[in-house]
């Protein structure tokens, strides 16, 4: 079965950092491209970051680009998002997502298979 899972959201104070990660199984995340989205109760996904397959090119939504961070750990079969000074507005379910195509895009129908998510709730 293949499948995707997130960990490493929580709680966290404006200004603090987390790392979410996505752990594939079922297939070798080496050979997808993938992207982390968030969404906010009651509103549209928002794109946050991707990465290409050969870990050589990386996007970043508008909103976290120069917070946020995305590197692949192949041998891990695993996609790290580091995000630094958080703020309430990235509260929101993170999810990770892979496309069987090597290119890194930011818009969620690309996407074919999607993890289960990942809260990440930012306040004081």
């Amino acid at each position: 079965q293949l499948q995707l899972v997130e960990s490493g959201g929580g709680w966290v104070r404006p200004g603090g950092s987390l790392t979410l990660s996505c752990k594939a199984s079922g297939f070798s995340l080496g050979e997808y491209a993938i992207g982390w989205f968030r969404r906010a109760p009651d509103e549209e996904y928002v794109e946050v970051a991707a990465i290409s397959s050969s870990g050589l090119s990386e996007t970043y939504g508008r909103v976290v680009k120069g917070r946020f961070s995305i590197s692949r750990d192949n041998a891990k079969n695993t996609i790290n998002l580091r995000m630094r000074n958080l703020k309430p507005e990235d509260t929101a379910v993170y999810y990770c997502a892979a496309k069987s195509e090597s290119t890194a895009t930011l818009t969620p129908t690309d996407y074919d298979l999607w993890g289960q998510g990942t809260q990440v709730t930012v306040s004081s």
